[in-house]
């Protein structure tokens, strides 16, 4: 009788497994993120992505604060304060180390240029940050659909009821600022891709109420001159507004941590970026 109630509770304790497995993983097989995540375990794709060099920014002007999320939990998001009461917010997302000090000082530059936002950098590995391409692409595949976007209403209702929100993010965080904006159609008016994954769903764009822009490397391996034209053609064929500059550089050329950075593609993005943040 002890072996078949243990044999019994052994297939129970399987199946619940199964289940679990299955619910974690519904919502990223086959999604934008899940195919972004998956090219964490492709080689040349961590090629694509150097160790970023040491940087210890010490001139923080934004402070991290804890804040409730939809699904019981709470979370912890790196945010800067407008001086000036303001309900303007730019949610802002990590690429595929981290919210390391990079982020930081990107989110402090985002602040201090447009002066009347607050930015909230949201933290999509709760804590974790990688150093070196390994850890990232273990990083970024350990994320699932429904804890990012239960962390990203958590950030939208941190803003408040009355917030207006604008989005911007880099790499894996430059998808995810076009889930966010797919997420909260309602709230989200403008939303800045850098080498982000587009949505290839065209049921699921059509929810996209923002105005979208886009940068991309033509030497991109993976989010290449093929995908980012079908991008366009959806957005076209779904009466998008958008506009989607390509830059002659590879993945990844607006991170200043990354040695491929191009210094020009990125100061001509960053003036296109925050000249459309003047419209939030």
């Amino acid at each position: 009788m002890k072996i078949l109630i243990l044999f019994i509770a052994l297939i129970i304790s399987g199946y619940a497994n199964a289940q679990e497995t299955t619910k974690k993983n519904c919502c990223t097989e086959g999604s934008a993120t899940g195919k972004f995540a998956a090219l964490g375990s492709l080689q040349d794709f961590k090629d694509d992505h150097m160790d970023p060099i040491a940087f210890n920014y010490k001139s923080a002007q934004g402070t991290m604060e804890t804040y409730d999320t939809p699904d019981g939990k709470t979370t912890t998001s790196y945010v800067v304060r407008s001086k000036e009461k303001s309900n303007k917010y730019i949610l802002v997302f990590h690429e595929w180390y981290g919210l390391n000090d990079y982020i930081k000082k990107e989110s402090d530059e985002i602040a201090g240029k447009l002066g009347n936002v607050n930015v909230i950098a949201v933290d999509l590995y709760e804590g974790l940050v990688g150093t070196n391409s390994g850890d990232a692409s273990k990083l970024m595949q350990s994320v699932t659909d429904i804890r990012a976007i239960s962390i990203i209403r958590g950030a939208a209702n941190y803003a408040g009821s009355d917030a207006v929100i604008g989005t911007v993010g880099w790499c894996f965080g430059g998808g995810w600022s076009l889930q966010a904006a797919l997420t909260l159609p309602d709230k989200v008016k403008l939303c800045v891709m850098y080498y982000g994954m587009p949505e290839q769903n065209r049921e699921k764009l059509q929810l996209l109420n923002a105005k979208l822009l886009g940068f991309y490397g033509t030497k991109d391996k993976h989010l290449n001159p093929t995908v980012v034209d079908q991008f366009k053609t959806d957005l076209d064929a779904l009466a998008k507004p958008y506009g989607i500059f390509s830059y002659d550089a590879g993945h990844g050329f607006a991170n200043p941590s990354n040695p491929i950075y191009d210094a020009a593609a990125a100061s001509d993005s960053k003036e296109k970026m925050y000249a459309f943040f003047l419209d939030l």
